[in-house]
């Protein structure tokens, strides 16, 4: 049974806390959202589970094996750009990361055209990164992070720099595709909005050096869709939630 664990994981740079004695669980197929302010920490510490900063303090379990400092096992990374490489075509950015794990051609370009048909890009399969919009720039980015079958999705602001538009558009289409894999989930924001209409579970963090203000269990049924935003509960938890962030900014 996929699982994550994190204990005790602080992280300084020059001097200065960042992170201090962070832990959480995250369970098979559950959606978190780390929500909290620009500059909290909140990337550092996906960017350490992920293992391309490592942690003064802690340790990463992943499916029962230890993670820490370590790339690669288990876990697929969409950042907030896409990070496409231009030399390559849509399908073959998104089988990149099959071809580092030595997967055939064949069978790696299939799995990257269902994932590419999955997002919604059905006859861009050709079509390079400069030819594509920033959204479907950034549906191709998380193609190629469910084409690997990851067993932890990081997510770090992945629709931050799109137009309002556009980024309701791909919450939409992320939920559809979740919902269809059930991967577990970390998902970095500072939208209280999304953070309630994508995640199972919040975790409210404070400004740095960051720690968790409050948990919170979003209350909402599975399939998500638009008009829950209008919910008088939905309503209620966003005002909480930016009082809670609001009295921690000015404490």
């Amino acid at each position: 049974m996929a699982h994550l664990s994190v204990t005790g994981v602080s992280k300084a740079f020059a001097g200065t806390p960042v992170l201090v004695e962070q832990s959480m669980e995250v369970a098979e197929g559950e959606f978190v959202a780390l929500l909290g302010p620009s500059g909290c920490g909140k990337s550092t510490l996906l960017q350490i589970i992920n293992g391309l900063v490592p942690a003064d303090t802690g340790r990463i379990v992943l499916d029962g094996k230890d993670i820490t400092g370590k790339t690669g096992s288990g876990r697929g990374m969409v950042f907030q750009g896409a990070d496409l490489f231009p030399w390559r075509t849509a399908l073959e950015n998104v089988a990149f990361g099959l071809e580092v794990m030595g997967v055939g051609k064949a069978e790696r370009l299939e799995q990257a055209r269902h994932y590419l048909h999955m997002v919604g890009l059905r006859g861009f399969e050709n079509s390079w990164p400069h030819q594509l919009s920033g959204g479907m720039q950034q549906r191709v980015g998380i193609a190629r992070a469910f084409c690997i079958r990851p067993s932890l999705l990081l997510m770090d602001e992945p629709f931050g720099a799109l137009d309002v538009q556009t980024r309701d558009i791909l919450q939409d289409e992320l939920v559809r595709i979740w919902e269809a894999e059930r991967k577990m989930v970390l998902f970095v924001t500072h939208g209280i909005e999304e953070a309630l209409y994508l995640a199972d579970r919040i975790l409210v963090f404070s400004k740095r050096p960051a720690h968790v203000l409050r948990e919170i269990k979003v209350p909402f049924e599975r399939p998500r869709r638009e008009d829950m935003k209008l919910d008088p509960l939905f309503l209620e938890l966003r005002r909480e939630i930016s009082e809670l962030l609001r009295h921690d900014i000015h404490a």
